[in-house]
């Protein structure tokens, strides 16, 4: 099997405008509301960013590409590209699509991680639909079982 085309994938549509979905990424105050604990700072080309998770590993990001209200494009866990892409849509709504890929490993653990990664994107959006559309904060991720049986 050709692991290089293993990708995670989710995509959710948020009733919110394209640019406050879009800000919601890029500002640490909102994005810690549904995804990462802390951040070092946010998003801007070219930057490395810390993000910091109560219950996983830190990571450190580096911001390869941005277009406002567009796409998010970073390089992440050393071989991953994450890009988070936002599409403006009738009714003052935006669809959220984010797909990671490059992961290392052998087949399994390819597979393994991009299930995982998946999940974790599903989680991270309708956190984020749920904070932006009703004001609630989850914390879905810290409630994930790391190693379920």
């Amino acid at each position: 099997m050709d692991t290089s085309q293993i990708e995670a994938r989710a995509e959710l549509i948020i009733r919110k405008s394209v640019s406050d979905v879009y800000r919601s990424f890029i500002y640490p105050a909102l994005t810690t509301r549904f995804w990462f604990s802390k951040s070092s700072g946010q998003l801007t080309p070219n930057a490395d960013v810390q993000w910091d998770w109560a219950a996983q590993p830190s990571a450190i990001v580096h911001v390869k590409a941005i277009e406002e209200n567009h796409h998010i494009i970073i390089e992440w866990h050393d071989t991953e590209t994450l890009v988070v892409r936002f599409q403006s849509l009738e009714n003052n709504q935006t669809l959220v699509t984010m797909r990671d890929w490059g992961f290392s490993g052998s087949e399994k653990e390819v597979v393994e991680r991009a299930l995982a990664t998946t999940n974790e994107f599903a989680l991270v959006l309708a956190g984020l639909k749920v904070y932006l559309e009703h004001g609630l904060q989850l914390n879905l991720l810290a409630n994930q079982a790391q190693n379920p049986s």
